[in-house]
C-alpha cells in the first residue's frame, strides 16, 4: 500500500502544472478583510468545487477591479485538511498551533478550518468578494473570526510606527521565504499565521515618544533602526529578528492591517505572515512570548495582547484544482 500510495503521489506531480503561489507576497493594500470560518457536516463538496473554481474567481476580481490590485487568498486549517481531503498527504508543518504560554505572556491557539485574506483598494470592492464566497458556502460555514482592516497614513499600525519594515523585497528574496520549496507536492504553497492583536491606546500613548521608540527599536517618525547601542535587548524588532545556524536572516511576509473599533474602545493589529515554513514564525513567537533567554519577554507584549492563532496552509493555484477535482 505505501508503495503504491508513493507511485500514486509521484504520478501526480509529473502531471502537475508549474506550481503558481497565491497572492502571498502582495502589498497589505488599502483595505483588507480577514474571513476564519469553521465548517459543518457536508461541507467537502461545496468547498471542493470552491476550490476548482477558485483561480477563475480570482481572474474575475481582478478583471472587475483591475485598479484596484484586488486579490484573494484562500486556506485550510489542519483538522479541515484531514476532514476534506483525507486522501491527500499533509503539508510537513500543518498542525493545529500549540499555545505558547511563557511566565508572563500567552500566544493563544484558537480554532480555523478555512481562511480568506481580501484585499482591494476599497472596503467595497472587498466586501463584493467577501459576499461571494459566503453565498457560497453560506449552509456549511460558521463564523469564526472577521477583521476588516484599513491603511492608516503611510502605512502605519495604530500604534503610531510603520509596519512590515521587516519585509524581504518582494522579488525573489521574498518568493524564497514566503513560499514552499523543500516539500515537491506542496511547492508554490505557503503555511500563513494569523493573529488578532488588541492594543492598550491609554497605556501605549502615555510613554513619551523616545520610550516608544525603545519599546519597538525604530524611530518613529523616520523608521530607522535604533542603534544596537540604544536598542534595548527586550525591542521588538530585537525579538523578532533571527537567523539560522550559518548567520542568514530568516525573514516572513507580513500582511498587518490596523483594525478599530472606536466606539467600542478597541484598537488593533491583525498579523498575518505567509512564510515558506511555520518554523520561522513560531520561532519569533517563542522569542516574544517565552524570552530570548527565557524571561527576556518583547516589551510590546505590555501593551499589545493576542486574543487569537491559528495556523493555515495555503495551496498553490494548481494544486487547489486538484482538490476540486478530487473524488
Amino acid at each position: 500500500m505505501k508503495l503504491l500510495y508513493l507511485l500514486v503521489v509521484i504520478a501526480t506531480l509529473l502531471s502537475m502544472k508549474p506550481h503558481t503561489p497565491q497572492s502571498v507576497t502582495d502589498s497589505p493594500g488599502e483595505n483588507a478583510i480577514f474571513i476564519v470560518y469553521g465548517l459543518k457536516e457536508g461541507a467537502k463538496e461545496p468547498v471542493k468545487s470552491l476550490c476548482a473554481d477558485f483561480s477563475a474567481l480570482v481572474r474575475s476580481v481582478r478583471n472587475r477591479f483591475p485598479e484596484q490590485q484586488a486579490s484573494i487568498v484562500m486556506g485550510f486549517g489542519a483538522d479541515a485538511w484531514k476532514r476534506l481531503f483525507p486522501d491527500q498527504p499533509v503539508p510537513q508543518e500543518l498542525k493545529v498551533f500549540e499555545p505558547i504560554a511563557g511566565a508572563r505572556y500567552t500566544a493563544p491557539s484558537t480554532p480555523g478550518d478555512l481562511f480568506f485574506h481580501i484585499r482591494a483598494g476599497r472596503m467595497g470592492s472587498c466586501y463584493d468578494v467577501a459576499a461571494i464566497l459566503e453565498d457560497r458556502l453560506r449552509d456549511v460555514i460558521e463564523p469564526i473570526d472577521e477583521v476588516h482592516g484599513f491603511r492608516y497614513l503611510d502605512g502605519r499600525a495604530i500604534l503610531g510606527f510603520v509596519d512590515g519594515t521587516e519585509n524581504p523585497a518582494v522579488d525573489d528574496e521574498g518568493y524564497r521565504h514566503a513560499v514552499i520549496s523543500a516539500e515537491p507536492y506542496f511547492a508554490g504553497g505557503s503555511y500563513a499565521f494569523v493573529q488578532k492583536y488588541l492594543h492598550d491606546m491609554a497605556a501605549w500613548n502615555a510613554l513619551q515618544t523616545e520610550e516608544q521608540e525603545r519599546v519597538i527599536g525604530r524611530r518613529k517618525y523616520n523608521d530607522r533602526e535604533l542603534t544596537d547601542e540604544q536598542k534595548p535587548a527586550n525591542a521588538h524588532n530585537a525579538m523578532t529578528n533571527i537567523q539560522d545556524t550559518a548567520g542568514n536572516d530568516l525573514k516572513i511576509i507580513r500582511a498587518n492591517m490596523p483594525f478599530a473599533n472606536t466606539s467600542k474602545g478597541e484598537y488593533g493589529t491583525y498579523f498575518i505572515g505567509y512564510a515558506s515554513t511555520f518554523t520561522t514564525i513560531r520561532r519569533m513567537l517563542e522569542n516574544m512570548f517565552i524570552g530570548q533567554p527565557e524571561g527576556n519577554t518583547d516589551r510590546l507584549l505590555e501593551f499589545s495582547t493576542a486574543v487569537t492563532g491559528t495556523l493555515f496552509f495555503i495551496p498553490s493555484y494548481e494544486l487547489l484544482a486538484e482538490l476540486g477535482k478530487e473524488k
